[in-house]
């Protein structure tokens, strides 16, 4: 089936085409809905397929290369679209076709009666033929063409709503700025692609990635590369600092923020650098660059989500928060790690917001926290799908949750220092305190909605089914990837799975202090008593003593504002970096060298040959006997010149 490993891009093309070209014209929703999901998870089958016949094969056999055509051959690069098929591709394919399945059946259900109900379904299907493209890619080239796909997507899926408000401006504002601000990374994605092919002549994975170690290529290349790389992933990943887009993101309709924020466009980023580790591997400057960022990101990001009243805002800080860590685990050399925690994030991920997607469908429309309570006796399928999402981001276990925040803890422990440990555990107590928070206003406590203009209801079983899916791959998806602690050095069964396709940056890695089982047993019950406390304080604050919060927030108001204002970096960033933009694009760009320069010398063109033409049509009187003594003029000039040359 590897052979036709292209179906899983062919499959959601197809249901684009036809939910795009013909879906204003089908109406009928179950079709157009069956025809969306249908395809993605065709898709999905073909890279199962894949998947088990490539676990039959010896692991040196398991990563090999499908050409479908040949797109680029110019100037000495050669991109075709062919697919990479090894661990790492299957793996990220595994989680954006199945999670992308499971969110495509659920929008069946929330997007039930809208207008734009074909063409959403046609975007969320383009957004998979993008993703598809970039995690299958075998080139830079055609990675991306994937990557800029799911831009554009991110875009128009965002944006879905553009005639409404949002904030303090318009829907059409935050898709823009999601666009605009992934452009910005997108150009360090290129200068990257730049480097690599002046050192290497190639942009194709298996001409470049296999030969670093050996390339003899000067430390500071490897580390420019690494850096711009990672400068493209920390738009499309939402890092600081270009993190600003993704809370934006919640404009667009529920499922495309449990689509964007779960299992796809965020951890593009992610699977880039996990892809290219090997460069990174040879640029320890730039592997401490992105540890660091990644734990200042997710401690940044979580202190702001523990104040928010939108319940997708605090699932936006949060997801900005848990990227974080994914990228603390690359900085400090736990690839695998990285990679574990992004299938887990997914499952539980798009668990809370599928389920956020619920309550608002049966509130009506409300979002604020403040406004719910007591949701649980309405929604009972909602709250225990949500509540087990809530655990297992969490950390606490069995959950899938808790093993792969684990794993990056003590890898950033083990590798990086008690200093990367202290916050991680710091960001993960607090990440357990607002999701009760979240959870307890939400679903427990005294109603406080109206109940004369609203009136709660659980969602209809096309919506609820996919999370208890989702709810059962949140309690067992963590099984696969269990620490070494608990079964032994081959008993990873994620961590052996992946690691043919980090061997080369693992080499290059190896070493650093040994450390005790016990220290990590040690480390692992601090932070899972440090969230059971974090959990239980919660519940005590926002079920028995509401007052303490309002209490807090009075004493230390400024302090609160700034969180609750997300430390004004939108403000920042708009008298910094856009208004000093606009006002040069304004003034430099359109009224001189627009208006003056460019406009200038059109019109001056035009005003020198009108002028120029008023005195040359003088000579053109119609008088045939001037124009026989011009010739003769002529003649007896041409005459006399070539006289005197002799």
């Amino acid at each position: 089936m590897t052979e036709y490993i292209y179906l899983a891009v062919l499959f959601p093309l197809i249901g684009f085409l036809i939910n795009g070209l013909f879906g204003r014209l089908i109406k009928n929703e179950k079709i157009i809905g069956s025809i969306g999901a249908g395809m993605v998870g065709l898709a999905f089958i073909v890279i199962a397929f894949s998947f088990f016949e490539t676990l039959g094969l010896p692991a040196e056999k398991r990563s090999r290369i499908v050409e479908w055509f040949t797109w680029i051959q110019a100037g000495g690069i050669n991109a075709a679209f062919s697919y990479q098929v090894d661990q790492l591709s299957l793996t990220m394919s595994l989680i954006v076709t199945g999670v992308g399945f499971i969110i495509h059946v659920y929008s069946i259900g929330y997007m039930h009666g809208d207008k734009g109900f074909w063409r959403f379904f046609a975007y969320l299907n383009l957004f998979i033929v993008a993703m598809m493209n970039l995690v299958l890619a075998d080139n830079f080239v055609l990675m991306f063409l994937g990557w800029e796909g799911v831009g554009l997507c991110s875009y128009l899926l965002i944006g879905f709503y553009y005639d409404r408000k949002f904030e303090k401006g318009t829907v059409a504002d935050a898709s823009k700025k999601a666009f605009v601000v992934n452009r910005i990374g997108d150009f360090g994605f290129l200068v990257g692609m730049f480097f690599i092919f002046y050192y290497f002549g190639s942009l194709n994975f298996s001409e470049v990635l296999p030969f670093v170690a050996n390339s003899g290529i000067p430390s500071w290349a490897f580390e420019a590369i690494a850096i711009f790389l990672f400068i493209g992933a920390t738009g499309k990943s939402a890092q600081i600092p270009l993190y600003v887009w993704l809370p934006d993101a919640m404009a667009g309709p529920t499922p495309v923020s449990a689509l964007i924020h779960a299992a796809t466009m965020v951890t593009a980023g992610i699977y880039l650098v996990a892809r290219t580790s090997v460069i990174f591997a040879m640029a320890p400057t730039a592997m401490m660059i992105v540890a660091v960022v990644g734990l200042l990101t997710a401690f940044f990001a979580a202190t702001i989500g523990m104040v928010q009243n939108d319940i997708k805002k605090v699932l936006a800080y949060s997801t900005v928060s848990q990227l974080g860590y994914m990228f603390l685990a690359l900085g400090v050399g736990a690839f695998s790690a990285g990679i574990f925690h992004v299938m887990t994030h997914a499952f539980f991920k798009a668990l809370l917001f599928l389920g956020a997607g619920s309550v608002i469908h049966g509130m009506h429309e409300e979002q604020d926290i403040r406004n719910y309570g007591g949701l649980k006796k309405y929604m009972p399928k909602t709250f225990l799908t949500f509540a087990i999402g809530a655990v297992a981001i969490s950390g606490i276990p069995p959950l899938s949750g808790f093993f792969s925040k684990d794993e990056i803890l003590w890898m950033a422990y083990a590798n990086g220092g008690v200093f990367f440990w202290i916050i991680g555990a710091l960001t993960a107590l607090m990440t357990a305190f607002y999701m009760f928070r979240l959870l307890s206003l939400t679903f427990e406590g005294k109603e406080r909605f109206d109940h004369h203009h609203v009136h709660p209801h659980e969602s209809p079983s096309i919506m609820t089914i996919p999370l208890m899916v989702l709810a059962v791959l949140s309690i067992i998806g963590g099984f696969i990837g269990l620490p070494k602690v608990f079964v032994g050095e081959h008993g990873n069964l994620f961590e052996n799975w992946l690691a043919p396709v980090f061997k080369d940056a693992t080499r290059k890695l190896a070493g650093g202090a040994m450390h005790s089982h016990l220290e990590e047993y040690l480390l692992m019950g601090a932070s899972v008593i440090g969230a059971v406390a974090a959990i239980m304080l919660a519940r005590h604050i926002y079920l028995n003593k509401p007052d303490i919060a309002t209490t807090i927030s009075n004493s230390f108001k400024g302090f609160y504002n700034t969180l609750y204002n997300k430390y004004y970096v939108d403000e920042f960033y708009e008298k910094v970096v856009l208004k000093p933009i606009l006002a040069v694009s304004d003034t430099f760009l359109y009224r001189f060298t627009d208006a003056k320069v460019i406009d200038g010398a059109v019109n001056g063109t035009a005003k020198i040959i009108s002028f120029a033409s008023k005195y040359a049509r003088q000579f053109q009187t119609g008088i045939t006997q001037f124009y026989a003594v011009v010739m003769m003029i002529a003649i007896v000039g041409t005459l006399f010149w070539i006289i005197l040359s002799f």
